[in-house]
């Protein structure tokens, strides 16, 4: 079969599609399904994974997986009233690692290994950003 480029498209569609493929792949590593995920692309862009289990220092709250685009992966628990989440521990070091290193952080929280913030994460520019989500692409890149 000849090499066939892939067309381009307008960049904001390609960093929706890419966020959207990546937070899913996260999804299937930890092994919840797409119904459990959102994803808004605005500016912040953010992804969300709720979990079904919960933490026992937290007994009575719902946990949930987020990921920011100045922040990258952070695991959460979500309030009763509808405020912003609390954060318990930041994964911090990449904002696009692979999706098994974010599933491993999940487990190390939920056994209580972490409960800090990883290393900063350097923001990048969306189109360096759109580009190290497509290294996670379901979508061969070339």
């Amino acid at each position: 079969m000849p090499f066939t480029a892939r067309p381009q498209i307008e960049p904001d569609l390609e960093f929706s599609v890419r966020l959207r493929d990546y937070v899913h792949r996260v999804s299937v590593a930890i092994g919840v399904g797409w119904e459990s995920c959102a994803v808004d692309t605005s500016s912040p862009a953010t992804g969300y994974i709720a979990v079904d289990w919960r933490l026992p220092c937290h007994a009575d709250r719902d946990v949930a997986v987020l990921w920011d685009e100045t922040q990258g992966w952070s695991v959460a628990i979500e309030t009763h009233s509808g405020e912003d989440f609390i954060v318990v521990a930041l994964l911090g070091g990449s904002l696009a690692p692979e999706p098994e290193a974010v599933a491993g952080f999940l487990t190390e929280v939920r056994d209580g290994v972490v409960t800090t913030a990883g290393s900063p994460v350097v923001p990048l520019p969306r189109t360096d950003l759109t580009a190290r989500l497509d290294q996670h692409a379901t979508v061969p890149s070339h």
